[in-house]
C-alpha cells in the first residue's frame, strides 16, 4: 500500500500514487524484488521526524527509513518504509541531482534494507544500477 500525507506537495517528484506505484515496481524489478509486498508512507519533515525520534531515537528529520518485515506468516511482505518528500527535493537541489533520480535513489536504497542489506560497497552498487534503471525507464533523468 501506498499513503500519501495530507499537505504533501512536491510538484517536481512522481508523488502521485500511480507515479509512486511505476516507480516502486521498476525499482523492484531492477532488485529482483518483484511481487514482494510493502508499505511505503510519504509525508513531510514532520512525520519523519516523528518516526526517526520514536523508533530509533534520533533528532530531525531524514530522507527514509525502513522498518524490514519480521512476520514468518507473510513471506513475501518486505516491510513498510517512509519518505519524506521535503528531504527528497531538499537534497536533489543540495547534490544538483534531477528529483526523480534522487527519489528513485532514496526508494531504492529503502528497498535493500527491507531485503536485509547494510550499508556498504554492495548496497551503495545495487542502489545505484536500480534507480538508474528505474529513473531511465521511467523518464527522471532529467
Amino acid at each position: 500500500m501506498i499513503g500519501l500525507a495530507r499537505g504533501v506537495f512536491a510538484p517536481d517528484l512522481p508523488a502521485s500514487r500511480p507515479e509512486l506505484a511505476a516507480l516502486c515496481q521498476a525499482i523492484q524489478e531492477a532488485l529482483d524484488l518483484t511481487g514482494r509486498e510493502f508499505d511505503l508512507h510519504v509525508a513531510g519533515d514532520g512525520a519523519i521526524e516523528a518516526l526517526n525520534r520514536e523508533f530509533l531515537g534520533l533528532p530531525g528529520p531524514t530522507n527514509i527509513l525502513s522498518f524490514p518485515a519480521e512476520d514468518p506468516d507473510r513471506p513475501d511482505y518486505l516491510g513498510e518504509m517512509a519518505l519524506s518528500l521535503d528531504a527528497v527535493s531538499r537534497e536533489a537541489f543540495l547534490y544538483g541531482q534531477p528529483p526523480g533520480l534522487h527519489m528513485a535513489r532514496l526508494l531504492a536504497h529503502g528497498f535493500l534494507h527491507l531485503a536485509g542489506l547494510d550499508h556498504g560497497p554492495l548496497m551503495e552498487s545495487l542502489t545505484e544500477t536500480a534507480a538508474e534503471a528505474a529513473a531511465d525507464r521511467l523518464g527522471l533523468a532529467d
